[in-house]
């Protein structure tokens, strides 16, 4: 069958939309389909791509091909400040995004199957523990410090990927354990600024044994104090939210075979061992403090 550059015309003139309008009418139709804090995740991850189309003068979704994929991956490493995490999911929901519009016909070709989403692979990830060592400290910590800070404190942080920083930075209305996620919100000029500012703001969904753990934490373990600036933070200390060397220390100790495991790597006597001793120390004080 031939078509006339008239009937061409006509059909790209009915697929022809604003980045805007496009990005609006997926969120709609997701709507029904994922959680609301999945929804909203999304939807600040494609704020960015609008807000850069916009610049960009790519006023007709339509137009969009690889060469606008890759300057939005520029643009966002060189002036949207985003770390090796923050960028693998602007572009995971970007494809997703490109995806429907190649199912609606709105682009043609399968751009989507063509983006490169990079690896969040770094060298400050390769010293990251693995799965299997998770497991045994989430054992311990389900065995004998269920629902303490430092339970919390790692569930938090295996389940997110947070920076201990954005951990100590929550408070507890942060925290939404009926629709399970955490809001991370800047606020600057106080004692618990992100890292990435505005740009590192967003909505993360949790598991539901991290919230269980959570909801515990809070009823039985957690605090009722403030911070210097009146805030109720999510983990808490008898005087207030927790300073980050102690948050560190408890993942330091918590992150030693000789702690979770009960063996020296190194096959030292653990009744000799100095380091071991600092460890049960940390355990011993991590009770009192909860």
């Amino acid at each position: 069958m031939v078509v006339s550059s008239g009937e061409r015309f006509e059909r790209t003139m009915t697929r022809s939309m604003s980045p805007e309008h496009a990005v609006e009418r997926h969120l709609k139709e997701r709507e029904p389909e994922v959680f609301a804090s999945t929804l909203q995740n999304n939807r600040y991850e494609l704020k960015r791509f609008v807000e850069w189309t916009d610049e960009a003068g790519l006023d007709d979704i339509s137009e969009l091909d690889g060469f606008h994929i890759h300057d939005f991956k520029i643009h966002r490493c060189e002036e949207g400040g985003v770390n090796e995490t923050t960028l693998p999911n602007n572009l995971s929901a970007l494809r997703v995004f490109v995806s429907w519009l190649e199912s609606m016909e709105v682009i043609d070709g399968d751009l989507s199957d063509k983006m490169q989403i990079p690896n969040p692979d770094s060298d400050a990830r390769d010293t990251m523990i693995d799965a299997e060592t998770a497991e045994e400290i989430l054992d311990d910590l389900e065995k004998f410090e269920y629902g303490t800070l430092r339970h919390a404190l790692f569930a938090l942080l295996w389940d997110t990927g947070f920076r201990l920083g954005t951990v100590r930075a929550l408070d507890l209305g942060d925290y939404h354990p009926d629709e399970r996620y955490v809001e991370v919100v800047h606020r600057p000029d106080e004692v618990t600024p992100l890292k990435n500012q505005g740009e590192a703001e967003r909505e993360v969904n949790l598991h539901e044994w991290v919230c269980e753990v959570l909801d515990d934490y809070v009823e039985v373990s957690r605090h009722d104090v403030t911070d210097d600036y009146g805030r109720e933070p999510l983990l808490t200390t008898q005087h207030g939210r927790p300073v980050g060397t102690h948050l560190r220390q408890n993942i330091n100790a918590l992150t030693r075979p000789c702690h979770y495991a009960g063996e020296c790597p190194h096959d030292r006597d653990q009744s000799e061992c100095e380091a071991a001793g600092n460890y049960r120390e940390l355990r011993r004080e991590a009770f009192e403090m909860n």
